[in-house]
């Protein structure tokens, strides 16, 4: 049933099975769903990489029911599909059942009302909303408080101007119509104070040919006035759903403050995210460089030590010896060990997995921690300590 042809797609020449159109209701119900292509399947070269192909399902395109490869989607400003895992027994991501999955919005205020998070956020004076039994600090005299359901966010002060939600992401809206990006899928954390989407651009990133990444910006506001609207270069290890948090002598990620500038900000932002492609580029060969640099046991355990380093007061020794026993465990047995055993990237994602999946036991919690606190730290110090080894 399956035969192999030599085709051009615009990025080289492949081996391309020749897949059988679905049945007739199917395809018709796809199009029917406004999908432009169809995921057919993972198709592996000679070499043993990987990449997916799909159908053109655009009816009144010229390469109607074509296949083709992601790159050609780009290409030809068609929306690529969701595309499945070619791992079987995946588990599911840490943000698994703490947002909601979008179907294609072309704005970013669609995927916030289809979220359930179109809701206000006002300023009120703190001493309305809370018993103060001393003065309140000068700098922090307001909450933000939700309109809907008079949950308190966070204190601010003066300066602080909220940023809605539906329209905190409008500069990142160019992006998905040109086909830059999709809105994928969109989440709060706890009473609201924290919002994120996470957008997937097109293309993928293969490690040694066979480990798949996919590239991802987060984007997140805040309500309690820890942070900004903030955009981030959030790559994604398919085998494992972890997030490889990493930077780039301080690229990849855009803030923007709430103030009453933030309007300004955010079109300043648009040029900045131009930058993303780059920055993907930069982490392929980064993330390539680690799956061919060879490491010892000795290095491997000096790797650990310097990441969860002794307490000279010896207060939290068992501790530090779990946190060090889960990355060896996880180094040998953890999702998609046998890409990267023996190698720099086996060590880094055997880290990105325990932040990701083990540091913390409540889902949003975790969430929050691996995106926006010490499991995000800890990642940082992981990627920026094997840049230094390779």
């Amino acid at each position: 049933m399956f035969r192999k042809n030599k085709k051009r797609y615009g990025t080289g020449t492949r081996d391309v099975p020749l897949v059988p159109h679905p049945p007739p209701d199917d395809l018709q119900a796809r199009i029917f769903r406004g999908l432009e292509a169809g995921f057919l399947g993972w198709q592996k070269t000679k070499s043993g990489d990987m990449y997916p192909i799909y159908n053109i399902l655009k009816i009144d395109h010229p390469s109607y029911l074509s296949t083709v490869t992601d790159k050609t989607l780009h290409a030809l400003h068609l929306r690529i599909p969701r595309t499945p895992s070619p791992y079987p027994g995946v588990g599911p991501s840490p943000w698994h059942d703490l947002g909601t999955e979008l179907n294609n919005p072309v704005t970013a205020r669609e995927a916030i009302e289809a979220a359930g998070m179109n809701y206000t956020v006002i300023k009120v004076p703190l001493e309305e909303v809370v018993q103060l039994k001393r003065p309140a600090d000068a700098t922090y005299r307001w909450a933000t408080v939700r309109s809907d359901t008079g949950d308190v966010l966070g204190i601010v002060g003066d300066s602080y101007e909220p940023v809605q939600n539906r329209d905190a992401f409008k500069f990142f809206d160019t992006l998905v119509g040109r086909e830059e990006a999709i809105y994928e899928t969109a989440g709060a954390l706890g009473h609201g104070e924290r919002i994120w989407i996470l957008a997937k651009l097109p293309e993928l990133i293969t490690v040694h040919g066979k480990d798949i990444v996919n590239k991802y910006l987060l984007l997140s506001n805040s309500h309690d006035g820890s942070s900004r609207v903030r955009v981030k270069v959030t790559p994604i290890r398919v085998v494992c759903n972890n997030t490889l948090t990493a930077a780039l002598q301080g690229a990849g990620e855009v803030h923007i403050r709430h103030t009453s500038h933030a309007a300004e900000e955010m079109e300043q932002a648009l040029s900045l995210l131009g930058l993303s492609s780059t920055l993907y580029e930069r982490l392929d060969a980064v993330f390539n460089r680690m799956a061919l640099t060879k490491i010892t046991n000795q290095q491997l355990l000096d790797y650990v030590k310097a990441l969860v380093p002794d307490d000279e007061e010896e207060e939290d020794s068992a501790a530090i010896q779990g946190i060090r026993k889960a990355f060896l465990e996880l180094y040998e047995t953890g999702q998609g060990a046998d890409l990267s055993r023996g190698t720099l990237w086996g060590a880094f994602n055997s880290v990105t997995e325990y932040a990701d999946h083990k540091m913390e036991d409540h889902p949003a919690t975790r969430l929050e921690s691996i995106w926006f606190g010490r499991g995000e730290q800890l990642k940082l110090k992981a990627f920026q300590l094997a840049e230094r080894m390779m």
